[in-house]
This record gives structure tokens, sequence and C-alpha cells, in this order.
């Protein structure tokens, strides 16, 4: 039986939801908003479209106590609205989403949850640490996104410069899944050749900094034109989560504890059975561990005032 909690229906969660569902992924599913009615509403859309599909998903409303057996618990609620004046800043919905953790962490506790927990709530470095602290679990079961999508854009930026399939696009953007985080170059192969020396065989002369930071803003970019991110990283959670309940040890760069610096940042890790298993260190040049450090202690920052201030 896979089970799966969506906390948070709004454009990613029910995507996410949407996606569990019709791609057979879910046996049971537990949806739980804040606005009962969106939940009821999104329940009997979801119950409607099961009539044409191949699979059947029982889907289940605003119980807390559902979540007990449930394998992974997505954590998607927030406030898009609150990057619209913000060039998307994610930590301005760090007010918000605080205030939501505060509410719906002890109810995780109380539930008795103990499977893997993937967060995508903004800035969910942060957030991600925050709910692993108040809600008692271990740093292997909670993780976020992080920069999971930025590198999945990384990979398509980088494919548009040679005409290739983004999926022949290696490397990582690490950090902060936001202003601070980086791409880190030196990992970034294309066709499984070392970036620049592939670059160097086409002819090709590439801007770096310019790539970066089409990167870095891609995200509000799609925010500007439709008002929300959702497919890209709806996509991400769920193959998180598909890893979690196959036991795939997916190699990915997530959002989880870096001990190092002491903090939730997104770095390549192996996710399978319970979680992350283990990070995978890299070997980065000195200017790349200098973004990072700086990056860390970005997110350190906020999270401290949230902490203290929780």
């Amino acid at each position: 039986m896979r089970k799966f909690g969506v906390i948070g229906v709004g454009h990613v969660g029910v995507t996410v939801a949407y996606t569990l569902v019709t791609k057979g992924i879910a046996d049971e599913l537990v949806l739980i908003d804040k606005n009962e009615k969106l939940a009821v509403a999104e329940q009997l859309d979801l119950q409607d479209c099961q009539a044409r599909l191949d699979t059947t998903t029982k889907v289940k409303i605003q119980d807390y106590s559902e979540l007990k057996d449930a394998d992974v618990l997505f954590v998607t609620a927030g406030n898009i609205h609150a990057l619209d004046h913000n060039s998307g800043n994610r930590w301005a919905e760090f007010e918000y989403t605080r205030e939501i953790v505060k509410d719906i962490a002890p109810k995780i506790a109380k539930s008795g949850f103990n499977g893997v927990l993937v967060d995508t709530m903004n800035p969910c470095d942060a957030i991600a640490q925050y709910l692993q602290k108040t809600a008692g679990f271990t740093a292997e079961q909670c993780l976020a996104t992080g920069t999971f999508l930025d590198t999945a854009r990384m990979q398509r930026v980088v494919a548009e410069q040679f005409g290739t399939n983004s999926k022949n696009v290696g490397g990582y953007v690490l950090g902060e899944h936001g202003e601070s985080q980086f791409v880190a170059w030196s990992t970034v192969t294309v066709n499984n050749h070392p970036l620049k020396e592939f670059a160097k065989s086409k002819g090709k002369d590439l801007d770096l900094d310019k790539l970066e930071d089409e990167i870095r803003h891609g995200g509000w970019a799609i925010h500007s034109g439709k008002g929300y991110t959702s497919f890209g990283i709806g996509t991400c959670a769920v193959k998180l989560a598909q890893s979690v309940i196959s036991d795939a040890q997916l190699e990915c760069p997530v959002s989880t504890y870096n001990k190092k610096y002491d903090t939730y940042l997104g770095q390549p890790a192996v996710v399978g059975k319970g979680g992350v298993q283990y990070v995978n260190e890299l070997h980065l040049t000195d200017e790349e561990e200098a973004k990072l450090k700086n990056s860390a202690d970005t997110i350190k920052e906020k999270f401290a005032t949230m902490y203290q201030e929780a």
C-alpha cells in the first residue's frame, strides 16, 4: 500500500496530487488544506477522473491522523503572491511560511507520521530545517527539493547552447534555493564531456555569467508569466517520493543537512528508503567552495531569525 499526504493543495500541491493519481503512483492519498472547500473540490475532481484511468487511488481529506501510516508527506503550502513585487526573492514568503510551519509542525508530530517529508515551501532550505527540528524528525527523514529544480533549469539552459537534450547535461546547482545559489561549473558535463572541453571542441564561446543569471532567474521568468510555478517543482517532488518508495537510491541535488556548515542547503545526496541515505561529497574549486560557504551563511542567518522568533 503506497500512501502519500499533501499539506497545501495550491498550484504545487495539486500538481503533485494529480501526478500521483494519474500516473498510478499512489494507492492512498491524503489532502489537507486550510481552505476546506478547496480540499473537497480537489478530492472530487481527482475522484471524477479515475473512471477514465487504469488505476485507482483512494483520496481522503482534512485528517491529520491519516498521515500516521503515510510513506511520504509533501508540504507544499505557501503564499505565492508574496513574490509578486519581490523579483523572485523567495525570502519574501518567509514571514508567511514561518507561521504555517508553526501551525502544522505540531499537527504532523501528533499524527504519528514517521515516513519521509518532502518540503517545497519557500525559503525551502530554512523551512525544511525548521520542520525537521520542530516536528522531531531525523535529518535523513526531512528533506527539501532544494536545488533539484535549479539543476534541471541549468540542464535546459546548457542543452540549448549545444542543441542537445537536457538529459545529456550533468552537474549541479548548489547552495540556497534562492539568490545565493550558484552553478558549480567544474561539475557540469555535456554528453559526458567536461563543459569547457566540449564547448572548445565545438568552437563555441560560453558566457558563464550570463548563463548563470538565466538559470538563477528561470523561476521568476515563469512566475512573471503565469503567476506561479508548478510543473517543474511538482515533478521534482514526485521523483524524490518515487525514489523513497522504490528505494531507488537516486543521486541528485536536494536540500539536506550539511555537517560542515551546520545548515540545510542544496547538495548532491543519495535518496532512497528512509530518505537521504548519504551526502555525496564533491571536490569543488576554491571559488566554488567560497560560494557554497556564502550561501550557507545566508541560509543560517535567516534560519536563526526564524528559530529564535518561533
